[in-house]
């Protein structure tokens, strides 16, 4: 009964959505109140039916309903109860829905806490966001209805993916998805803005808390999926450039450079097209990462679906709503003159100068996700871009950036200084490269990538520092000043200071890891760095839903036991399918990092070791950026309202 309500609930926010997309939009048109105030109440409607059906979805799992078609395909009555919940969204019906309820909490929260939008916008921002959701919704009940009943139904079911089945991979999505269709706010603002015909700093400093929300997400989404990838797979890495992990990072950058472009609008009036231009591509790049997922082009561990029919339907949403809103971009270009003038030396170059570098490097990133792709289709060619080419062509933007970042955060608005603003960075910058210097000496001989990290990730986190401690002012009284900063300059520091991290570690970790494969007998030790090794035992174990393979593996150093490992080996029955749970000793400065493989022929067993430098850092450098993001939004500026709005300029029409 519960799956029958959710489904016709479904059902209902499809039609609400519907009327939510079409009378506020002519309400706006036409100037009358009572049409745009359904948009506030049909939000909120679409969102509590959706959520209803969610939960509905949720509660077929947890009790192993087997007579719904996606539990038997998704879920085992053995399995644990997280994994049950987590089955609701690890399969491509559920996370589609879940991807529709918070698109329509999205909207909901727009229709809630937009007050202090003018009554015509706010209509158009929820009438453009319905409007998206009208598309998924169609999606769902037409091509991936989760409500499907089986007609006989099974004692038990299939159960989940295995490699699902980690509190990494439980999580992951339902960040990264607030981060993906939290970019949609970004583009019903800017379609909204499009149709009046106006782009002002209001509107920059609307769309600012609605982006920075999604890219905090992004960050924490990809953060986790990163994480899961690096102590899950088994195969010692935190990043492939899988087409996968590729679409959700696109989005990311475009996120991020749309962050610095909007503050260029608020402040000083200027690249207000090019800010509307990146929240089109940043959502609509979230909408090819949905594609790329879903519809079958590739083939990835992270993929949800296999049906080029879907793909179809989801390439012509894509089409429809980033080709409608380029469209409607190039017919207002006019509308959108820019006002603030600006020097070549300037914080507003510095911004222009991010957003090339961010933008440019998600096409780069696109471009060789998709060149298979195309090359298969138009060439008849099978090709492989992997990680060599992604290296090469993504690292210089990296440097670039991270180069410029401290230098371009100081520089005034309008015009600048270089020499005035290098002054309080200077020693910084003779810090940083004293500490690549030392770098480079202790490691002589081995790859220039370490000490490029060190110089890079000490310039971008002294720099955030130095800027922070620039805005105390002068003379007594400066720690006290710091306290009482604005959130968004804290969020800034903090935010850059992460990057910095996140640089540093990537490049000491790839410069300096060490990596041992051998076969290990049981009671001998080997050696890898500075550890000492003895594989103790080998033993089988059952776990809820598996059969496991645990090494015992104690670890010494200069002859004093340090730790003890338990890698593993899982053999999930139903789902047939092995998994490997790598054993990680974490520490503050490296991970010790073991995987034990097959029993061998001639005796003993495979095992790899590895020893990874500042591992830890990588991911929480991503986490501190994220609070970053974080302190920017609790910033009261985001709280109030944006301020009366500028009257157009003349010749610029109103709608």
């Amino acid at each position: 009964m519960i799956t029958e309500l959710g489904h016709f609930a479904l059902v209902l926010a499809f039609l609400v959505a519907i009327v939510q997309a079409v009378v506020p939009l002519i309400g706006a048109a036409k100037r009358w109140p009572g049409w745009m105030a359904v948009a506030e109440p049909a939000a909120t409607t679409q969102f509590l039916l959706t959520a209803f059906s969610f939960l509905a979805l949720t509660w077929a799992f947890v009790t192993s309903d087997f007579s719904l078609r996606l539990v038997v395909l998704n879920s085992h009555s053995a399995k644990p109860l997280i994994y049950k919940i987590s089955g609701t969204w690890g399969n491509h019906e559920g996370s589609m829905l879940l991807w529709v309820l918070i698109l329509t909490f999205f909207g909901a929260m727009a229709a809630w806490f937009g007050s202090n939008l003018p009554p015509t916008l706010r209509a158009r921002v929820l009438a453009v966001q319905s409007s998206i959701a009208v598309a998924f919704f169609a999606f769902i009940l037409f091509t991936s209805n989760p409500f499907l009943r089986m007609a006989v139904p099974p004692f038990d079911g299939q159960d989940l993916n295995p490699l699902l089945q980690d509190p990494g991979l439980a999580f992951h999505p339902p960040f990264l998805y607030l981060g993906y269709v939290g970019l949609s706010m970004s583009f019903s603002f800017a379609v909204a803005a499009l149709i009046e015909g106006r782009v002002d700093a209001a509107w920059a400093r609307w769309v600012r808390p609605w982006t920075l929300a999604a890219w905090i997400f992004l960050t924490i989404g990809i953060a986790l999926g990163s994480w899961w990838a690096y102590y899950e797979l088994g195969w010692g890495g935190f990043w492939f450039w899988d087409p996968v992990e590729n679409a959700s990072f696109m989005p990311w950058l475009f996120a991020a450079a749309l962050l610095h472009s909007a503050i260029v609008v608020e402040k000083r009036e200027a690249l207000k097209s090019w800010t509307v231009l990146l929240a089109i591509l940043a959502f609509g790049f979230s909408l090819i990462g949905t594609f790329i997922v879903r519809s079958g082009i590739i083939t990835s561990v992270h993929a949800f679906a296999n049906d080029p029919e879907r793909g179809v339907f989801i390439l012509a949403i894509l089409a429809a709503f980033t080709g409608g809103a380029l469209t409607l971009f190039a017919a207002r270009a006019q509308a959108m003159e820019a006002k603030g003038v600006f020097g070549m030396i300037s914080r507003e170059s510095a911004l222009v100068m991010n957003n090339i570098f961010l933008a440019v490097s998600s096409m780069v990133i696109f471009v060789g996700t998709v060149w298979p792709v195309v090359a298969e289709l138009a060439f008849d060619r099978k090709l492989s871009v992997g990680p060599p080419f992604f290296d090469m062509a993504f690292t210089p933007f990296v440097i670039a950036l991270a180069v410029i970042l401290p230098v371009g955060s100081m520089l005034p608005w309008k015009r600048g200084s270089l020499a005035k603003t290098m002054l309080p960075l200077w020693p910084v910058l003779g810090l940083s490269v004293a500490l690549a210097g030392l770098a480079y000496a202790m490691t002589t001989g081995e790859s220039a990538v370490g000490p490029l990290g060190v110089l890079l990730g000490v310039w971008v986190f002294g720099g955030a520092l130095v800027d922070l401690w620039r805005r105390t002012g002068r003379g007594t009284g400066r720690l006290r000043r710091l306290r009482r900063l604005p959130g968004a300059d804290w969020g800034k520091a903090v935010a850059h200071a992460g990057l910095g991290i996140t640089i540093f570690a990537i490049c000491a970790l790839v410069a300096w890891q060490q990596e041992d494969i051998r076969v290990a007998q049981p009671g001998e030790p080997f050696t890898v760095g500075r550890y000492d090794l003895i594989l103790h035992d080998v033993t089988s174990a059952r776990g809820p839903n598996y059969l496991s393979t645990v090494g015992e593996i104690h670890v010494f150093r200069n002859g004093e036991e340090i730790t003890r490992l338990f890698p593993e080996k899982r053999n999930y029955p139903v789902a047939r399918m092995p998994t490997t749970e790598a054993a990680i000793d974490y520490r503050f400065l490296r991970d010790l990092y073991v995987v034990i493989g097959d029993a061998q022929a001639g005796g003993g067993w495979t095992v790899r070791t590895y020893i990874k430098p500042f591992a830890n850092w990588i991911w929480g450098g991503c986490i501190i950026m994220a609070l970053g993001g974080l302190l920017s939004l609790t910033d009261r500026r985001f709280r109030v309202a944006a301020g009366a709005r500028k009257a157009p300029a003349a010749g610029v029409p109103a709608e």
